[in-house]
């Protein structure tokens, strides 16, 4: 079969890395060269291009019809570099920022009876399949026992995800179940895959996360009999990522070309790089002429979709004559609120170059051209950007999603310190978004010092000049947080939590409180603790008790009255768009309790993180 002749021409420019002139003789070129191929885009084997080259270059060109050539334009025209443009969102589109929805299906052991066999069904088999694959011996007698039952597990992998990061699990019982309550099982090992229904037959992908761990049902927070939320609920951090999700670049038909995907690669690499032990590399590699992967740079690990925007706006010319004229032209839009937030993104695209510039503009008296200035120099690694955002932070609830993430993305102590102060601020979302981001920094271990009350469940007391309150975590942990001096828990009566957990005042003694727990088949078990917050959760744990029986012991007691500060579901700052107005002073908020929907499937919005699930 004879190749077109533009497209030999193609495969020369490929392998050599060299415009053909069209006027030349292919194989007397190929025969005089003695350079390698310079194209290392593509994973070209020689072994099997330079023999198809040979014997292509062989035919004999001259002999070749003039109805073989393109019709459209000149060869010199569809050979030519195409003229890149001025930025590199311009010429490629993102990919990778889509969030990927796995699923599986596993068993939960370790219940107190409550739980029950699925009726033949898909689910059913498809689990008994997997445990036989895994040599487990009789899965069928297993899946029967009162302590068991089958449950779909589905888990959301968000972008720039590295292989070794952990997620949360959602874990829902099929409508068919004999189950009754999912409390205090284990879900145990399960391997979540992307699924697809093609004609009529579901289609699984490779294993993307497997997971385990600690069930916390819905029951557990919105203290209701309802059986439907006794079968679902969330395994916190629970699922393991088996597989980097890969970020890129996809260059738009009209400049796929070898040497405007390394053009574009190199400009980047001059921007953003990083140092491991002593090499330094960058974030961008081409691998085809259509196609350049960006690594997650080590700064925005917290906010890829930040990264992917200034990698957009990095210039393709790199710094020249006219980046000057350039940076005095983005100065004046960074003065204008409506144009700050885009020309922000610019300067920081352009890189150190641009600081002058951004250093000038948080004294503005407008808080929005403040922050976006402020912000920029964060992930620019300058400090003059710390007091800035956490002054903003501190008094705009509109800045604080952002302003956090940020702080948290600075390498320095005065970052760490600045969040230190911003968990004394009387805005419970601003302490514990501060809190949180302190407990995800490397450093952060030398503010927070958990105490394990069970197994993964961790109760932080931290210092605090604000109103105390307790915060419940939703989102990565399993963690209690008391904010402020611990509180006495003067009970009078009892408190019932789930699990068969009751909480009552020692008799004789206000400052000691007993916590019992009864189960069917089981030994009873009792502690005598001290009378307030931390002995509580403690207490908890030394009964066996784990995170659910935590937050149910705690809500009733809130509900009774036994608790006088405010308790907060998760608590964590909103993204700016799903904040309503401009901007907000920062107050005590009320308690935030989890909506009622948990389906994916419905519309309606939903308030937490954990319970808003984004679909791909």
């Amino acid at each position: 079969m004879r190749l077109p002749f533009f497209n030999k021409i193609k495969l020369f420019e490929i392998v050599f890395g060299q415009i053909y002139d069209g006027t030349s003789d292919l194989q007397s070129i190929l025969f005089a060269r003695k350079c390698k191929p310079s194209f290392p885009l593509k994973v070209i084997l020689s072994s099997v291009l330079l023999p198809c080259f040979l014997v292509i270059a062989g035919c004999n060109i001259s002999s070749q019809r003039k109805e073989d050539r393109p019709q459209n334009g000149s060869l010199q025209d569809l050979l030519k570099v195409p003229v890149v443009p001025k930025l590199v969102r311009e010429a490629s589109v993102a990919q990778g920022l889509n969030f990927v929805s796995v699923e599986g299906v596993t068993a939960v052991n370790r219940l107190p009876g409550t739980g029950g066999d699925l009726p033949p069904s898909v689910l059913r088999d498809e689990l008994i399949a997997e445990m036989k694959k895994h040599d487990i011996p009789d899965p069928e007698m297993f899946l029967q026992l009162p302590g068991t039952a089958i449950v779909r597990v589905q888990a959301i992998i968000p972008p720039g995800a590295k292989r070794g990061d952990y997620i949360d699990l959602r874990v829902i019982s099929p409508p068919q179940t004999e189950a009754s309550d999912l409390h205090g099982g284990w879900l145990m090992d399960t391997r979540l895959r992307q699924q697809q229904t093609i004609a009529g037959e579901i289609r699984k992908g490779d294993v993307q996360v497997i997971g385990t761990g600690t069930i916390t049902t819905r029951a557990c927070l919105e203290l209701q009999d309802d059986e439907t939320l006794m079968l679902q609920g969330l395994v916190l951090g629970g699922g393991k990522i088996q597989n980097d999700r890969k970020l890129g670049l996809v260059i738009r038909p009209e400049y796929q070309h070898v040497k405007v995907a390394s053009k574009i690669a190199e400009i980047i690499n001059r921007r953003f790089f990083f140092y491991e032990g002593k090499n330094r590399g960058g974030v961008a590699l081409a691998k085809e002429d259509d196609y350049i992967e960006i690594s997650v740079h080590p700064r925005y690990r917290r906010n890829v979709h930040r990264l992917m925007a200034v990698i957009g706006m990095v210039s393709t010319s790199g710094e020249n004559d006219n980046t000057q004229a350039a940076l005095i032209d983005l100065g004046k839009r960074l003065l204008e609120p409506t144009a700050a937030s885009e020309a922000a993104l610019q300067l920081e695209a352009i890189g150190d170059a641009s600081i002058p510039t951004l250093l000038s503009a948080i004294s503005n008296p407008d808080p929005e051209v403040r922050f976006f200035a402020a912000e920029a120099l964060a992930y620019l690694d300058r400090n003059e950007s710390i007091k800035v955002l956490e002054d903003l932070i501190s008094e705009y609830a509109l800045y604080r999603h952002e302003g956090l993430l940020a702080l948290e993305a600075m390498d320095c102590q005065a970052a760490l310190e600045a969040l230190s102060r911003l968990m004394q601020q009387p805005s419970i979302e601003t302490r514990y978004g501060a809190f949180r981001a302190i407990r995800r920094r490397p450093d952060g271990g030398s503010l927070l010092r958990p105490v394990e009350i069970s197994e993964g469940v961790n109760f932080y007391s931290v210092a605090s000049e604000g109103p105390p309150f307790i915060a419940l975590s939703l989102v990565e942990k399993q963690e209690v947080v008391l904010f402020g001096n611990d509180l006495p828990i003067p009970i009078s009566g009892f408190v019932r939590g789930l699990g068969g957990i009751v909480l009552k005042g020692e008799s004789g003694s206000s400052s000691s409180i007993r916590i019992s727990r009864f189960r069917p088949g089981m030994a009873d078990r009792r502690v005598i603790v001290d009378a307030n917050i931390g002995g509580l959760v403690s207490g908890v744990g030394k009964i066996g008790g784990d995170y659910g029986d935590c937050i149910s012991l705690l809500r009733s007691a809130k509900e009774k009255g036994f608790i006088s500060c405010d308790l907060a579901i998760d608590p964590l700052p909103k993204p700016p768009n799903s904040i309503q107005g401009n901007k907000g002073v920062g107050s005590i908020e009320t308690e935030r309790l989890p909506p009622v929907n948990l389906d994916p499937k419905n519309d309606a919005p939903l308030e937490t993180g954990w319970w808003g699930w984004l679909k791909s």
